[in-house]
């Protein structure tokens, strides 16, 4: 693939996400895509088979994204395990309440709609959480390690806090407040510090 044909192939999903995430999968039409995106219908179908597959390569190209930025994160050597997990955590909190509007989450916004129009998108999505959930246990294995955090099991925490977020994502998202994720980072600080998390 040429550098091209990649530019343009990616601005069709950086326009695609921006839109989806705004509206949902669902209720982006392709006309409504190839209008915002200045390109033909030719041209989409050149890249994807489908609006499916395209759903399928929005998703992966998310999480790449996603992966590198907590790739940058974790890797700050000036950082305990404590203080990455807890940055990331607040960032999440940024991100999820709009003021990142680039960056919010696709897992909280399709997690439920795709999950019942696609298989493919489904197992892609949660491919791509597995990977960051993977990421956060090496970083609680870390904090472990450096003394900065105090549980038994990276892995179960590491479940658990992800699970713990992107419920508490929809929850605020009901709510049109961020008080459940600020009610999940007190319970996030008290878990990775050993104490009872209530």
């Amino acid at each position: 693939m040429n550098t091209e044909t990649q530019s343009t192939r990616q601005h069709i999903l950086d326009v695609g996400y921006q839109l989806i995430v705004e509206k949902g999968f669902s209720n982006v039409g392709l006309s409504q895509l190839l209008s915002h995106a200045g390109v033909p219908k030719g041209s989409f179908y050149h890249y994807f088979k489908s609006k499916e597959q395209f759903g399928e390569a929005l998703i992966e190209d998310y999480f790449s994204q996603y992966r590198a930025r907590l790739d940058a994160l974790f890797s700050d050597p000036s950082l305990s395990g404590y203080d990455k997990l807890m940055a990331y955590w607040n960032k999440w909190i940024e991100v999820n309440d709009g003021q990142c509007g680039s960056q919010r989450c696709l897992v909280v916004k399709l997690s439920a709609e795709v999950s019942d129009l696609s298989d493919a998108m489904r197992l892609s999505l949660l491919s791509g959480a597995s990977n960051v959930i993977t990421m956060l246990e090496d970083c609680v294995k870390q904090g472990i390690e450096d003394g900065s955090i105090h549980v038994s099991d990276s892995k179960a925490t590491a479940n658990q806090l992800y699970h713990m977020w992107i419920g508490a994502s929809l929850m605020s998202k009901l709510n049109q407040n961020t008080e459940p994720m600020a009610q999940a980072l007190k319970t996030t600080e008290r878990l990775l510090k050993g104490q009872h998390p209530f």
